[in-house]
């Protein structure tokens, strides 16, 4: 509902309202003569005068003297912070948006936009559509410019606040009013940051429509949202796009696309555009050679990857962490734990620093070949290393225990990963209850099962049944019974299950075996 009221707002477009014209009235009297001495002590840099006037301060008497002194804006922002501290109930809405026109006129942006954040971190939920409306009313009074509405567009863009900004976007054009392409990729980096890749590309569509004109950093951004979301013709498209208005594609523009074809196993395109970047005269960088590496890794292309490997090295392109990593973890779900380790050997004469992923991956590799001791050796190293074993690294060792059947080692390091705060995930539910299964271990599968409910899992209805009747053919009557209020509990009942069924069965065995 969110992404569809965004799409419609971008929709919309008006002709140039005219900007509304406001005046405060001319102070008279005792506001005058204030507003005249207060004015004077500034010009002076009397700021201990100032201070003791400071309880006299309105509104009304700020305004008038921040429009006085408005062509120095580092004296109006020194005036403007000092009353902040001593007299904050004299800064209105409206005193904000006249600093904020004072300080956009002059380019002083960050510290326009560190005002607004502050504005809207303290005020009410109404606030950012009298914000505007307030700068838009004072806008010809402190004969701005446009880039005050552009900063707040930015902000909004900067703070996540995706509703703000489309409709400060969509009042900005209202009244002839365009953000700068730096505010427009600002807003895109972010949506693309929180996955809202349809508000994006629907964005910038009503940027060109607005003439915005994009940079290539706009256009890196459009490549990166259609890759993401598996347009990746369109996204070929935008390439050529970029050079039919004169803007080179750079070494991200590729590595982008790489990535998005790598992601999706087409991995002769990405392999033809990474060739396409040295006869555009751009050199594939280490971005480039870890996309197409896990690409082929993640296909189990394994002498392809490493093949792409020794490229890497003879066009000097050093490899990196994440390089190494990637083989390793290739070369580990494939069962080959021998070459993970030359590679890794490879890393350490380098100079290379591992990481935990390192660690997991051979471990991880050694474990689906039975190799548990060698994992475990492995696990000792991390502390050498001053690295913490995550739930990854758990997971892994408890593979390998429950590949060699041996349930019970299994349990000890699952109850190990609890203690040291790792989080188990549905997959290391699986195995454990797997293993139990299979060694008929039922009591053990239960106690898993039960760990599983506890942390809101649940487990499929297959493993479930075979469970309960497991249960109950060894005589845990009790468990089974339990099992069964629970799964009842989680609405978790399979379809045609009948829970008298095992125990009528076992009766009968139990007469056969007494009678």
């Amino acid at each position: 509902m969110t992404t569809c009221l965004h799409l419609r707002r971008f929709s919309t477009f008006n002709r140039n309202n005219p900007i509304p014209h406001r005046t405060i009235p001319e102070p008279k009297g005792q506001d005058l003569d204030f507003v005249n001495v207060v004015h004077s002590h500034l010009i002076h840099s009397d700021w201990d005068k100032l201070n003791k006037l400071s309880t006299h301060f309105t509104p009304f008497r700020v305004n008038h003297i921040l429009l006085k002194i408005q062509k120095d804006h580092v004296l109006s922002l020194e005036l403007f912070n000092s009353l902040k501290t001593l007299n904050p109930i004299s800064l209105t809405l409206e005193t904000h948006s006249i600093i904020l026109h004072i300080l956009t006129k002059k380019s002083k942006f960050k510290s326009a936009q560190s005002i607004i954040r502050t504005l809207l971190a303290s005020r009410s939920i109404d606030l950012p559509g009298k914000l505007f409306d307030t700068l838009l009313f004072s806008y010809r009074m402190c004969d701005s410019s446009p880039r005050v509405f552009d900063s707040l567009f930015k902000t909004y863009a900067h703070m996540n606040k995706f509703r703000n900004a489309t409709d400060v976007f969509s009042r900005m054009k209202d009244y002839g009013f365009l953000p700068t392409v730096e505010s427009c990729n600002a807003y895109l980096s972010s949506l693309l940051d929180f996955h809202r890749v349809d508000i994006a590309l629907t964005f910038y569509r009503e940027m060109r429509r607005c003439r915005i004109s994009p940079n290539s950093y706009t256009f890196n951004l459009v490549l990166s949202a259609l890759c993401k979301s598996g347009k990746l013709e369109k996204a070929v498209e935008v390439l050529r796009e970029m050079e039919s208005v004169g803007i080179t594609p750079n070494v991200v523009s590729y590595n982008t696309l790489i990535a998005g074809h790598c992601n999706k196993g087409l991995l002769s395109i990405a392999t033809k555009l990474k060739n396409l970047m040295g006869k555009n005269g751009l050199e594939p960088n280490v971005v480039t050679f870890n996309s197409l590496i896990h690409g082929f890794c993640k296909e189990r292309k394994l002498h392809e990857a490493n093949r792409i490997f020794s490229e890497m090295k003879v066009m000097n392109v050093t490899p990196n962490t994440v390089t190494y990593n990637t083989l390793i973890n290739g070369y580990g779900q494939v069962g080959n734990s021998n070459m993970a380790g030359k590679v890794y050997e490879e890393m350490m004469r380098n100079g290379v620093k591992a990481d935990i992923l390192t660690y997991n991956a051979l471990i991880l590799g050694l474990c689906k070949e039975g190799k548990t001791k060698k994992a475990a050796f492995l696990v000792k190293e991390l502390d050498k290393e001053n690295l913490v074993p995550n739930a990854s690294t758990y997971s892994a060792l408890i593979s390998g225990q429950c590949a060699r059947k041996n349930s019970d080692r299994a349990f000890q390091l699952y109850k190990s990963m609890v203690r040291s705060g790792c989080h188990p995930n549905e997959q290391t539910f699986k195995m454990l209850t797997s293993a139990f299964v299979k060694n008929e271990d039922f009591e053990g599968a239960f106690n898993v099962l039960m760990d599983m409910f506890a942390r809101s899992m649940a487990s499929d209805s297959n493993t479930l049944l075979e469970i309960y009747d497991g249960l109950c053919q060894c005589g845990k009557e009790n468990l089974a019974m339990k099992l069964c209020h629970e799964m009842e509990a989680r609405h978790l009942i399979p379809e045609g299950f009948d829970r008298a069924e095992p125990f009528n069965s076992m009766t009968e065995k139990e007469n056969r075996t007494f009678g």
